[in-house]
């Protein structure tokens, strides 16, 4: 097949190879259907940008993309690759601004009825109590510069240890919420200005939080694990590092730009900028990074106590009777030294996942015990006008993708084409007649994030389940959203 003058080879059904050729290291692979790479990736860069991703010095094996793959800053967002630790390189293209943008899922007792008369009320107490769009700020206090020096070293850990959640939260939270070789010293000023008052606080863009409901389950036993079951209200938070994380990025663009000159490697595209894992700018980047995944981690758990706080006020209820709790949070924008089987040999390899989640397997030490027997959750949302889903991680995932997945739809149209499409409509009024209550900060974030400028999230689920990557768990229905 023949997709914008590039050929692609027909692995599987839902596998796809672009041979090797130009300079690049290693061949390309996506995951996807037929019918979703000629329907959305005909006018798309992504496939050049998986290309261009294989000529990353020390990459292993191959440059791949997830189903939700459309058009990035370097690499293609459903990007995934793996450098080496000896020639290898790091590059925040393979990240993206938004370090540690994630999902984390909690569960509660209730069901829909319990919450049906009460829906709109809970919406609006969450909408007052977490902040929502581009300036979003004052959550919690203003931190003092130990303040952050403590999260960005700590992640989650900083939020249970100020009463902003408890001790099993950190336990289901990837990398138990904290990156340890994270450095302070590393991250700027700016950086540490933007990101004082923004803890606990959404963002705008793609960012939500969500009251859903466990519609459909596909795998019993596997939801039983997880804490799962038909009718139950849960709760969707999807932000990241918010304005510290940005200028961690941007500055370090800056510095990479110039490292890829000075070791003299010859790159299709400047956004690939990147330096050696092993050397000085490499090893700044990623501890710098490595703090704002923390900041990202504290940021969700306490956007998360906010949540349970709204909860408990809007239903007049103890903490012990509304049962909430932390089924886990990934992430999807990072780079991380992990082990992985590269031929013959287990080696520890940097995977950068943009746009990825991680997807390990039953038996992984990198899990909770509690899942050990099923495997780690993969959160994978949606649009807010349809559904999102839970699946679970698989031991073909470890092999042929490095532990990974896709991590939502992908978007369908730029958000200027979506505010052309929904000039005129009432995309509030059409929700809530889905039965779906909304509030933003403003239209304009409605419009550019509107049902129609996503893939059906279903097809990309359905792409990673038939090849094995990830099995589908349970279908969650959206009945309120909160954004920016």
């Amino acid at each position: 097949m023949n997709i914008n003058g590039i050929e692609l080879n027909k692995i599987r059904e839902n596998l796809w190879e672009i041979p090797q050729s130009n300079g690049m290291r290693v061949p390309g692979r996506i995951y996807i259907s037929r019918e979703m790479l000629e329907s959305t990736l005909s006018e798309d860069e992504a496939l050049k940008q998986v290309m261009n991703v294989a000529h990353l010095p020390g990459i292993e094996l191959y440059s791949l993309a997830m189903p939700d793959i459309h058009w990035g800053y370097g690499f293609p967002i459903g990007g995934v690759a793996a450098t080496n630790l000896d020639e290898g390189v790091i590059s925040p293209g393979g990240v993206g601004y938004d370090i540690n943008c994630g999902v984390r899922l909690a569960v509660t007792s209730l069901t829909h009825e319990e919450i049906q008369s009460k829906l709109e009320t809970l919406i609006t107490k969450l909408f007052q109590n977490i902040p929502t769009g581009v300036g979003a700020s004052g959550a919690i206090k203003k931190l003092s510069k130990a303040d952050l020096k403590e999260i960005l070293e700590k992640g989650s850990v900083w939020a249970v240890e100020n009463d902003l959640g408890t001790q099993s939260d950190i336990q289901f939270t990837e990398e138990s919420g904290t990156l340890k070789n994270a450095d302070f010293s590393v991250v700027s000023e700016r950086a540490l200005e933007r990101g004082a008052d923004q803890a606990g606080t959404l963002g705008s863009g793609n960012h939500f939080l969500e009251v859903d409901i466990v519609e459909e389950i596909y795998d019993a036993k596997v939801a039983k694990v997880f804490g799962l079951f038909l009718g139950q209200v849960v709760i969707q938070i999807h932000t990241g590092s918010r304005g510290l994380g940005y200028q961690v990025c941007d500055d370090y663009l800056k510095v990479l730009l110039k490292a890829s000159e000075k070791y003299g490697f010859k790159l299709p595209d400047k956004q690939l900028a990147c330096a050696p894992i092993k050397s000085q700018e490499g090893q700044d980047y990623l501890a710098a990074m490595q703090a704002a995944a923390n900041f990202a981690w504290n940021n969700r758990q306490v956007i998360m106590h906010l949540a349970m706080k709204s909860f408990l006020e809007t239903f007049n209820m103890k903490e012990s009777d509304l049962g909430f709790r932390l089924v886990y949070d990934v992430c999807h924008n990072i780079a991380k030294i992990e082990k992985h089987r590269i031929g013959n040999e287990v080696k520890e390899v940097c995977v950068h996942r943009k746009g990825a989640t991680r997807a390990f397997p039953p038996g992984s030490e990198l899990i909770p015990e509690k899942y050990k027997s099923v495997g780690q959750p993969v959160l994978i949302p949606g649009d807010m006008g349809r559904y999102s889903y839970v699946a679970v991680g698989t031991e073909k995932a470890m092999e042929e993708t490095f532990g990974s997945s896709c991590h939502g739809a992908g978007r369908n149209l730029s958000r200027h084409k979506a505010m052309k499409e929904a000039k005129g409509r009432d995309l509030v009024s059409e929700l809530k007649k889905k039965g779906i209550i909304i509030q933003a900060k403003g239209y304009k974030t409605i419009a550019e994030e509107m049902p129609a400028a996503y893939k059906d999230v279903a097809d990309v689920v359905d792409v990673m389940h038939k090849e094995g990557i990830t099995r589908k768990v349970a279908k969650l229905k959206p009945v309120g959203v909160i954004k920016g």
